[in-house]
């Protein structure tokens, strides 16, 4: 077998459909776009939720109450296993960890989760910590602290 014997498999190509090119091609006329209206005119688009100009059901439905979503804390996930780019017995903090790639993008704070194993002791600070991420860096001889993120008031009584 050669280079020039090769070829998609039966099925896996399709030929591409040719619009307007009269009646008996079955897609002639007006070329699959139905009749009349702002669809039918080249370069046309209408927005997702767009109703004519009609008041979009999105916007006329009120918005009330209460959305627990708006007061949540967003973490990035960094994983145990990914903290082993770093050397045996280095200081790793927010800084260091955006530096290497591992906490891209926005976020309230930074969380170490505990999927795959550390291989050294390290010296994590970050927002966060799950159980099994603290117990694993801790096994190998680390230290996690966690830095004060949003600070959480008591309700007075």
């Amino acid at each position: 077998m050669r280079l020039h014997d090769l070829k998609p498999r039966p099925g896996a190509r399709h030929r591409r459909k040719r619009l307007g090119q009269g009646e008996s091609s079955g897609h002639g006329k007006t070329a699959g776009r139905g009749g009349k209206g702002q669809t039918a005119r080249s370069g046309s688009s209408i927005r997702i939720g767009f109703e004519g100009g009609q008041m979009p059901l999105i916007r006329r439905i009120p918005k009330r109450g209460f959305n627990n979503t708006r007061h949540g804390t967003t973490y990035i996930p960094v994983n145990v296993e990914s903290l082993n780019v770093f050397d045996d017995g280095a200081r790793v903090d927010i800084e260091a960890l955006r530096s290497v790639g591992l906490a891209n993008g926005k976020g309230d704070g930074i969380k170490i989760l505990g999927d795959g194993d550390v291989t050294k002791k390290l010296s994590v600070s970050a927002h966060a910590f799950s159980a099994s991420a603290k117990a694993k860096i801790e096994a190998k001889g680390g230290t996690c602290e966690v830095i004060g993120g949003k600070k959480t008031e008591t309700a007075k009584a």
